[in-house]
């Protein structure tokens, strides 16, 4: 039998137990009790009797999944000294009782009101950081400096490496961007390195320990956005999402814009195996109405995708990065990277007619860049599309992704490295999705990628097969 009091206890929390949950002056006072506890959290431990007060189904499951009945409606008023027979009616007491709540609230707000007025005088700057940061207004020039953060075509990076070098290239700019990980900054990148970690002895720090609690973690990023003057990012490796899908879901529902970083995004993790290799995922993420997903090609991709996640104040941004090295996309030869904020965008192409197009995510938008080169050398005109986020791209104009993916080009092949599922949609009924429907393996991630066919050898030998070539 669990102890949940000793289990926080053992926390270092303030642990009120055995209060009466049905005896409000008992709830009462084990509340003052906390409040006036300030050197600890507190966890107040109440008891009660499911459908207490009924006299038939007090303690039994079946008050909690069917309703009481008339009859049982009836005895429970009997039980307990309820004088009111008529359904709903609220007593006078009561309504005196909520208005007087609402008396003391207006009390409560116009002495914070005064207590803000004063700041203002007597802190005008401070006053001003603080009402654009509850208004989530960002500073002017915030983004000065990512457009050329990665110009060297020459540079190989992971994008969980560049993504970290955004991070503190952004956050002494934007006082409100808060951060932490589940025990894994180091590897997600995730520090901000110019401030202290967040503790009981210094609020002021911005780097949040979570511990290995991912849901928790989420649900805590939740809290601060629903708070409001914070713009916090949270990680951990991609695998580990499923750990916290609940708190995902809840930062979609309530249209909060929490920043998920996810990094070790696929079978690129190599030696860890298959245990630390995400295959499902990231369609995982992108089932969640109202997330936003992005797995950036690129350093450069990498730079946009924080730019709109950080813009991104009324809905959750999932960042998707690699651990392995990946090329910096040479922008002389291709498309801008600004042109991530479509969702999708022509990369590359050998003639503005395609004979096939190519669609890649991630670190597999570089294969799909080395196949069309290859397929052109065979006279065959490939297109490529950086396919970054699927919910950006849904969301542009009809005659955009038609621009983008014309529906009279029939020769498509997707290379994203995790399940097909989904790649439907944009290679139909007459293309290939190339991918992972199996769970992965322990090995140099080159040698995976090779083991599973995410090669640009397989592309165009599928290409070939498509184009009867």
């Amino acid at each position: 039998k669990e102890d949940v009091g000793l289990r926080f206890k053992a926390y270092g929390w303030h642990v009120i137990d055995h209060v009466d949950g049905n005896d409000i002056n008992a709830i009462a006072n084990a509340i003052n009790e906390a409040q006036n506890e300030t050197r600890f959290p507190s966890l107040i431990i109440c008891k009660t009797i499911i459908g207490c007060g009924s006299p038939n189904k007090q303690g039994k499951c079946s008050a909690h999944g069917e309703p009481l009945g008339i009859d049982e409606v009836v005895l429970s008023r009997a039980e307990l000294n309820w004088q009111y027979s008529e359904p709903f009616k609220i007593p006078d007491a009561s309504l005196i009782h909520f208005r007087k709540a609402i008396e003391r609230g207006k009390t409560e707000q116009d002495k914070w009101l005064k207590m803000l007025e004063n700041y203002k005088t007597a802190y005008p700057d401070e006053y001003r950081q603080l009402i654009q940061d509850l208004n989530s207004k960002l500073p002017l020039n915030w983004d000065e400096g990512l457009d050329t953060l990665f110009t060297d075509a020459d540079l190989k990076l992971a994008t969980r490496e560049a993504s970290g070098q955004i991070i503190n290239l952004i956050a002494p700019r934007i006082h409100s961007l808060v951060g932490g990980s589940a025990d894994l900054a180091p590897s997600t990148k995730t520090t901000i390195k110019s401030v202290e970690s967040f503790s009981a002895d210094c609020y002021s720090g911005r780097n949040f320990h979570f511990g290995i609690r991912e849901h928790a973690m989420g649900a805590i990023a939740n809290g601060m956005t629903l708070h409001g003057g914070v713009i916090p990012f949270v990680s951990t490796f991609l695998v580990f999402y499923d750990y916290m899908r609940a708190s995902v879901r809840l930062s979609a529902f309530m249209q909060q814009g929490v920043i998920y970083v996810y990094t070790h995004d696929s079978i690129g993790v190599g030696e860890d195996g298959p245990t630390h290799q995400p295959i499902e995922q990231l369609a995982g993420l992108r089932t969640v109405p109202g997330l936003v997903t992005i797995r950036p090609a690129d350093a450069t991709e990498t730079a946009e995708a924080w730019r709109i996640a950080i813009n991104n104040r009324n809905k959750p941004t999932a960042l998707v990065f690699t651990r392995q090295k990946l090329p910096v996309i040479d922008r002389k030869t291709t498309s801008p990277a600004c042109d991530v904020k479509y969702g999708g965008y022509i990369l590359w192409q050998s003639s503005d007619i395609p004979d096939i197009i190519l669609i890649g995510t991630g670190s597999e938008v570089h294969i799909a860049l080395e196949s069309a080169k290859l397929l052109s050398q065979r006279g065959i005109a490939a297109r490529v599309v950086s396919l970054p986020s699927w919910e950006l791209f849904e969301a542009q104009t009809e005659e955009y992704r038609e621009s983008v993916l014309p529906r009279n080009i029939k020769a498509r092949i997707s290379i994203e490295a995790g399940v097909t599922f989904g790649w439907e949609r944009y290679v139909g009924s007459e293309g290939v999705a190339i991918g992972i429907d199996r769970f992965g393996a322990s090995a140099p991630f080159n040698v995976l990628f090779r083991q599973f066919g995410l090669t640009s050898d397989r592309v165009v030998s599928e290409a070939l097969k498509m184009l009867n070539r």
